[in-house]
């Protein structure tokens, strides 16, 4: 499989998929920080009580180049047909939102939170310095630092603003190595799932016990950058046993699909209902590089995909509750889709992007952001154009919801323009 310029496509083992696995072997390892290794268990040094007052921020990573152009549709564009004769959505099909967009019927789950104000989109975002390598993409996402010598990742630089928090204050949840943007000195977890998180070799209460003793006789006498992540390896070891043991029981009505994403999305629902100081989670969901065999509306791995993702999301509103009024979940991607279709039914690798945005805070029932519309002068060498910096929704998102003070250091050389997408919290 190839782009539209003939460049291979470094999509996974066999070209034709940019999977899980393979973008998690590509990423970008941690770079500071004393780590403590276990089984399901990456983590770095600090704990301490929790004073954060802001909106819990969930920001979702579609690993691969999601189609946006299918999921939140131009139907006043009639290039867009054009363009897409094979794998464009039939207005007649999808579900309108305003006079210019239109959303995917497999996103029907999410239909009401747009009516009631707490879903909308940013259509056409992009970034700075695009690429169409999904690695330098995804990499420079989550750095976030375009233009500077900066290797710590934007939600690490964050962290770093705030007060040391509690253990679970940054998490990764159903993957045991964290993401490029918590890249850096500051605390971050990363689990597989809360019910395996634990000590490695420690299947039972004594063995986990005499583990933590080790842990600590060990590092008693250890200078701080050593003992501290001892320190908060136990800690947080502690609270997902009291976790485990307690069990977990969603609100009733919620039907998390039984899959990766649903898992992960309910542990995150968990931590945030039990109180344990969370303030960042980052949930992957990947295998969006649909360079072949898209589908059509009724059927196929783009509905399929789009499906798991609004029914998960309905899941976790409805298991939540009042609380995602204190909750911001946002969908972050390397890259767009190019406009045109390839000849294999599907879409290569583009520029703009569609974010999506779920929470209490948010202005929804809004398409947000300036549309560049599809004409050839509109387009960037064939795509899409990114007409809103995806650092504007985070930095907006972050001042409006997270508390955030100055981003000087969380977006180095960004002057922000706000598009009002998100509420002021009161």
């Amino acid at each position: 499989m190839t782009d539209h310029d003939g460049a291979p496509c470094e999509c996974g083992h066999d070209g034709s998929r940019l999977s899980r696995r393979s973008f998690l072997t590509g990423a970008a390892a941690l770079g500071a920080g004393a780590a403590v290794a276990s089984q399901g268990l990456a983590t770095k040094y600090a704990f301490a009580a929790d004073s954060y007052s802001g909106d819990v921020l969930i920001v979702l990573s579609l690993r691969g180049g999601v189609d946006g152009l299918n999921a939140i549709v131009p139907i006043a564009e009639p290039r867009y047909r054009a363009l897409r004769p094979n794998v464009a959505i039939p207005e007649s099909r999808l579900i309108p939102l305003d006079s210019t967009f239109g959303m995917h019927p497999a996103l029907s789950p999410l239909e009401k939170y747009w009516r009631n104000g707490t879903f909308g989109a940013v259509h056409a975002v992009g970034m700075a310095s695009p690429t169409r390598s999904h690695f330098a993409a995804m990499s420079e996402l989550e750095r976030a630092a375009p233009g500077t010598s900066l290797r710590t990742g934007w939600l690490d630089r964050l962290l770093g603003l705030r007060s040391a928090g509690s253990a679970y204050r940054g998490v990764q949840v159903g993957a045991n190595r964290p993401p490029v943007s918590f890249g850096g000195p500051n605390t971050e977890l990363s689990f597989l799932s809360v019910d395996s998180f634990t000590l490695s070799k420690s299947p039972t209460a004594a063995d986990r016990n005499a583990w933590r003793t080790a842990l600590m006789g060990m590092n008693s006498d250890a200078p701080a950058l050593m003992a501290a992540p001892a320190r908060m390896a136990t800690r947080a070891v502690n609270t997902a046993a009291k976790l485990q043991r307690e069990g977990y029981r969603a609100r009733s009505g919620t039907a998390y699909p039984r899959t990766e994403l649903g898992n992960a999305m309910k542990d995150v629902a968990h931590l945030v209902k039990a109180k344990v100081g969370l303030q960042v989670a980052c949930v992957d969901f990947g295998d969006w590089d649909m360079h072949s065999g898209m589908g059509t509306v009724g059927s196929g791995w783009l509905r399929s995909h789009l499906s798991q993702l609004a029914k998960t999301l309905d899941a976790f509103a409805t298991d939540l509750g009042p609380a995602m009024n204190k909750v911001t979940i946002i969908t972050l991607s390397e890259f767009g889709r190019r406009v045109k279709e390839n000849g294999s039914g599907g879409t290569d690798h583009g520029h703009g992007q569609a974010v999506l945005m779920l929470g209490g805070g948010v202005k929804g029932g809004r398409v947000h952001g300036r549309w560049p519309g599809l004409a050839d002068a509109d387009l960037v060498d064939g795509d899409l154009a990114g007409t809103t910096d995806y650092r504007n929704v985070l930095a907006e998102l972050l001042e409006k919801r997270c508390g955030a003070g100055s981003l000087d250091s969380v977006f180095p050389g960004l002057t922000p323009e706000r598009i009002g997408a998100f509420r002021l919290r009161s």
